[in-house]
């Protein structure tokens, strides 16, 4: 693990493995890492204004918990989108397969289910302020 990340912060040691790709492909897997640094930094903003301008909701502390969630899921993508874009740079220097990843069916999922408990407590402060 510790040599994964060492890697994220030595660019020469990246440029010494494999050949130079065409710069069309670590062009693009930059723009993909940038695109995923961008959710998580939505991610982020969400929580913050989630614990900042949330009214207070039905269940105790839920406003909370909504913020500290959506807070560390964007650490999380930051997290993920650096290695994957590690490894993702590596394989195209060395010619193989680019890494699969199950995170954004993860990530979908996550936020899926995030959606669908929000609904229900809009929909219980709804019902409760009758």
């Amino acid at each position: 693990m510790w040599e994964a990340i060492r890697r994220w912060f030595d660019p020469a040691e990246l440029g010494s493995v494999g050949e130079t790709p065409d710069y069309r492909f670590s062009l693009a897997n930059e723009r993909t890492f940038l695109a995923w640094l961008r959710t998580g930094l939505a991610l982020v903003g969400g929580g913050l204004a989630a614990a900042q301008f949330l009214p207070p909701l039905p269940m105790s502390h839920l406003r909370e918990v909504i913020a500290v969630a959506l807070l560390l899921l964007g650490a999380a993508v930051a997290i993920r989108a650096v290695d994957h874009w590690a490894r993702t740079e590596r394989a195209i220097r060395l010619g193989q397969e680019l890494p699969a990843s199950r995170f954004p069916a993860i990530l979908a999922l996550a936020v899926g289910v995030g959606a669908l408990l929000l609904v229900v407590a809009v929909l219980m402060r709804a019902v409760g302020g009758r």
